[in-house]
């Protein structure tokens, strides 16, 4: 728990950083914590709104779970722990519109499958999991989740059910709606395009607040549960319920997770120039792990490292982890208004479905972009059918569910599946034929 003060604490000379056991003077640091907690807030708070979670336990269970990360990895990684946008499909899924208890109990089981191969990394290393995930398949994984979600966001931009006059495809549309998904979205774009630094980071959190500002003249925003909820107290907490059938719904996820704390280990030791960060990597899933399974309990949102914060600190070039504490209490001490997170579920589902258009789509094309950073190439056989197929079975099952007997199947998890057994089965048969696989048909590169 103590830091050395870089320099005079009170700036960062040119081409130097402030290392993770380092701060500036604590009024600056403090501004640092609050800042990062901007950052998260909007992807953070998206995730609650859409399932139905409370976002101000989620909200509690987000610092806790950054307190503990910053614990368990003895304050040597800096990172904030939000809510993590895997888990949105198959939590819906289990949720069955209002009963989330059975999904808390896949949350705790992937939080705990997480740790376990955190363990095994501070044992073995991380060997394994690029066998067993090479960057096709990573990429591809991390894809098939952003666009699973294309049909719930499709729903939330045209208010499903609402009894609107302009109907594409059959399906009845709210106006109004429709018109703050626009207003959202450009929101977004144009403040992402002019702004760099911090505002343009929290583009998102801005265009949230732009759409929200946008709603007020056309009467849809409902203030009385705003009114009833008090302005101090504990949120609320449900408790999880067993329920296995749901297990193979949430596992897939535990492959993004990984991928999303090594990348934020490896981002971080690259920026900071300490290849020795790379070492925490088995402390950084376990802890990402735990703090899950605690968000769990609790009915908190999942946990993951968050890219938004490796960008301010990109910015600010302050990797301190003073300034993560100070994150992680600032979330704590919000999350005890209850009015607070009441006024978060006024947000009307058109902003929300402005804000998840881009969302999910860019989840969608960080897969994509693993891709070109690996330089996988789509002229090998063995990369281009299985990522298609399971491509197409995860948009195409969107929120839908699979029963097989007592065992409940997603979008993600099927899509997963095929891609796995697919790619490996392939692979196999390429070894055991002796040779590198030919080049796909020229109608299938097209």
């Amino acid at each position: 728990m103590a830091w050395t003060i870089h320099g005079d604490g009170k700036s960062v000379a040119p081409g130097e950083v402030v290392a993770p056991g380092e701060r500036l003077t604590w009024p600056r640091t403090i501004g640092l914590g609050a800042q990062h907690v901007v950052a998260m807030f909007g992807a953070t708070f998206l995730v609650p709104i859409i399932t139905g979670f409370p976002p101000s336990t989620t909200l509690l269970f987000s610092g806790v779970g950054t307190i503990l990360f910053l614990l368990i990895t003895r304050n040597r990684v800096p990172s904030y722990l939000g809510s993590s946008f895997a888990f949105i499909s198959p939590v819906i899924a289990a949720s069955n519109g209002s009963d989330f208890s059975a999904a808390l109990f896949g949350i705790i089981l992937t939080g705990a499958a997480l740790a376990a191969v955190g363990l095994l990394v501070g044992k073995v290393g991380t060997g394994w999991i690029h066998a067993l995930m090479p960057p096709a398949v990573m990429g591809a994984v991390v894809a098939l989740i952003g666009f699973n979600l294309a049909q719930a966001s499709y729903n939330n931009v045209i208010n499903l059910n609402a009894g609107g006059s302009f109907a594409p495809g059959g399906k009845p549309v709210d106006n109004d709606h429709l018109l703050l998904a626009a207003v959202t979205v450009f929101a977004i774009v144009i403040i992402a395009a002019l702004f760099r630094g911090i505002i343009g980071r929290i583009a998102v959190l801005i265009g949230f607040v732009i759409g929200y500002l946008a709603a007020w003249p056309l009467g849809v925003l409902n203030f009385d549960d705003v009114k009833a909820a008090d302005w101090i107290g504990l949120p609320t907490f449900t408790s999880p319920s067993v329920d296995w059938t749901i297990l193979p719904m949430f596992l897939p996820v535990l492959f993004v997770l990984v991928a999303e704390n090594v990348g934020h280990v490896r981002s971080v030791a690259h920026l900071v120039k300490d290849d020795s960060i790379n070492s925490m990597t088995g402390r950084t899933l376990f802890a990402d792990g735990a703090a899950t399974v605690v968000a769990g309990l609790g009915s908190g949102s999942a946990t993951t490292t968050y890219g938004e914060n490796i960008g301010v600190m990109s910015a600010t070039r302050v990797f301190s982890t003073a300034a993560y504490w100070v994150a992680g209490v600032v979330a704590i001490l919000l999350s005890l208004s209850p009015k607070f997170g009441a006024i978060l579920f006024t947000i009307p589902n058109g902003v929300i479905g402005g804000a998840t258009l881009a969302l999910y789509g860019v989840i969608g094309l960080i897969g994509v972009r693993m891709w070109i950073d690996a330089k996988v190439d789509f002229g090998l056989q063995k990369n281009l059918f299985p990522i298609a197929v399971g491509l197409i079975l995860a948009m195409g099952m969107g929120n839908d569910v699979l029963v097989w007997g007592d065992v409940k199947f997603g979008g993600i998890a099927v899509g997963t599946a095929a891609v796995l057994v697919l790619y490996h089965l392939m692979n196999t048969l390429e070894k055991i034929r002796g040779g590198d696989d030919e080049s796909a048909p020229a109608e299938a590169k097209a």
